[in-house]
């Protein structure tokens, strides 16, 4: 077992194998509520809700959704901030046996008949701020009823008044509308108890989407058995219990928002301390008054509360944990983020973790008690991984690099409607297992840590040698001047493509020729010519996505429409 999985030797106290319930995320979540039932299970914006509490909701609005029609078998669309509205309505979906499609509260109408009619969505629940774009494109769906809600349905009173007198009042009234129900009428009143439907572990559950900022996404069909093993993972890995608490921070729409932050704090019995909009600002003040025990977020977050004054003057010794992910966590963020929560009673390290939409989310991470150079850790209980070679299923020597492979319990069903995206991505390997080929280039060393390289797709050919965005960017942010840093690959004639930085500087002011000069020389110090910029662009901010990583695909396709534009490029 140990030459197959030589990571066992550092899980500590954690257990080498689960045993997963035979049930649904309802069931199991139930199974929590039964265990503790007065403990907290959220708190939003200051309210709190008891695991008995949060179970009364969920069943509610299972009710009311079986009286507008929701059954086993259906799907509902859940369009919504990190709110109780939203995971209410996610869990109360599963007890019926509906699959529950999460999408972006800020989609646009195009992007939300895209989504609405991919899944064949019977309804849907959004805020009444966002009925004018559902009501834009529904007769051109499946949906029959659209669900409204307002954020202050769930606010203390102080805080309602408060959100209504500084945005609630701006929002549109909605008109009358045959298709419109609202969410309080609804849990404001009484249904049969509806049983739970009799459904698989293995049958569909959720609908997340995977996709940059250019490209149809792909729906990833998630099962209970997948969000049940990621939680439970999570909650042993953290020993994430009843006296513990996490910020989620990363939205629901997204699997580590989703699989993380609130269904593992769920299968372990803590508190998830939902956060419907968050800046470094918000974190910051809520880390102060919280206190939580663990938080995961991206580069960007953690990069933004380095500078933040309330960080920096709370008391951090809560910590239990900080996990970055999603994003290549530069060396300088994690010192800067560390120094503070040491002078600020905290001994916590910020560890980096790794994980996919198609296999839930976070699914390996640095243990608790141990640190290596640039590496995302070892798989959860459970899980295997290995790196093959490039373009086959041959696993690769120790400390090659090749593609991440990832087999266990948490991989997901496949993509929506896709058999032959699915069919490229879970393939069967020679020992007979189904892998779940990532697209991610990495490497593991004999101890079997992981260290990823990047997205196989993201990797720039220069000159015929393999050039590696986020070591150029590592090189880039180490130079004192820049704050930030994005490389990308430009198509060019004599090079293949030739590589471009995007850079952000501290002090704006310090723009200038003579800076990119000094910038393309500390390049020049520290890595392979090839790999320099040919290229230096200022920005004063980047581009990022909808959780806060660096949209290098926005920069790549402004590029390109510029090449296109001067007549230099005619190709995609």
């Amino acid at each position: 077992m140990y030459e197959q999985k030589p990571w066992l030797r550092f899980y500590g106290d954690v257990p080498a194998t689960l045993t997963y319930p035979d049930a649904t995320m309802y069931e199991s979540l139930i199974r929590t509520v039964n265990r503790y039932p007065e403990a907290p299970a959220y708190d939003f914006m200051g309210r709190r809700a008891s695991y008995r509490a949060f179970a009364e909701e969920i069943n509610r609005c299972a009710g009311a959704l079986a009286e507008l029609g929701l059954k086993q078998g259906d799907r509902i669309t859940i369009s919504m901030p990190t709110s109780p509205q939203g995971i209410i309505c996610f869990y109360a979906a599963n007890k019926l046996g509906a699959a529950a499609s999460m999408i972006h509260p800020l989609s646009t109408a195009k992007e939300i008949e895209f989504y609405l009619t991919v899944s064949e969505s019977a309804m849907a629940l959004t805020l009444d701020a966002f009925y004018g774009k559902f009501a834009e494109v529904l007769e051109r769906t499946k949906a029959h009823t659209l669900i409204l809600t307002r954020i202050g349905d769930y606010l203390p009173p102080l805080k309602r008044l408060g959100f209504y007198l500084a945005k609630g009042r701006k929002i549109p009234p909605v008109p009358a509308d045959r298709r419109v129900r609202w969410w309080r009428d609804l849990m404001g009143r009484i249904y049969p108890e509806v049983p739970p439907a009799p459904l698989s572990p293995d049958d569909p559950a959720v609908i997340l989407y995977s996709g940059g900022t250019t490209g149809i996404p792909k729906g990833i069909m998630l099962s209970n058995r997948n969000f049940i093993s990621e939680g439970m993972q999570v909650a042993a890995w953290g020993n994430l219990g009843k006296d513990a608490s996490i910020l989620a921070i990363l939205p629901i729409f997204h699997g580590f928002g989703l699989g993380v932050c609130v269904n593992a704090a769920f299968m372990g019995g803590g508190m998830s301390i939902l956060v419907p909009t968050f800046t470094a600002a918000t974190v910051a003040q809520l880390i102060k008054k919280k206190k939580p025990s663990f938080m995961v977020g991206v580069p960007t977050l953690y990069d933004a509360l380095t500078r933040d004054p309330v960080f920096a003057r709370a008391d951090l010794s809560c910590f239990r944990a900080t996990f970055s992910g999603a994003d290549h966590l530069p060396r300088q963020v994690k010192e800067r983020f560390e120094a503070i929560v040491r002078r600020r009673g905290g001994t916590v390290k910020l560890l980096e973790g790794y994980g996919l939409t198609e296999a839930v989310t976070a699914i390996m991470a640095m243990p608790l008690s141990e640190y290596r150079e640039g590496s995302i850790g070892i798989p959860f209980p459970d899980m295997l991984a290995k790196v093959v070679k490039t373009g086959t299923t041959e696993e690769a020597p120790t400390g090659e690099d090749g593609e991440l492979c990832i087999h266990g319990p948490a991989v997901m069903l496949g993509y929506l409607n896709q058999p032959k995206e699915t069919a490229q991505a879970l393939r069967k390997h020679d020992d007979g297992k189904i892998w779940l080929h990532t697209g991610d280039l990495a490497s593991m060393d004999s101890d079997g840590f992981f260290y990823f390289k990047l997205r196989l797709k993201r990797m720039i050919k220069s000159s015929g040698f393999n050039v590696y965005p986020s070591q150029v960017e590592e090189v880039l942010c180490r130079h004192s001047d820049v704050a930030e840093a994005c490389v990308i690959g430009i198509p060019d004639e004599q090079q293949v493509e030739r590589v471009k930085a995007f850079v952000v500087l501290k002090d704006p002011s310090h723009e200038s020729e003579k800076t990119k000069i000094r910038i393309t020389e500390h390049c020049r110090d520290n890595l392979i010519k090839w790999s320099c910029p040919r290229e230096i662009e200022f920005r004063r901010e980047l581009p990022k996505t909808r959780i806060g990583k660096v949209a290098f695909r926005e920069l790549e396709e402004e590029e390109l429409a510029k090449l296109k534009e001067s007549g230099q490029y005619t190709g995609r």
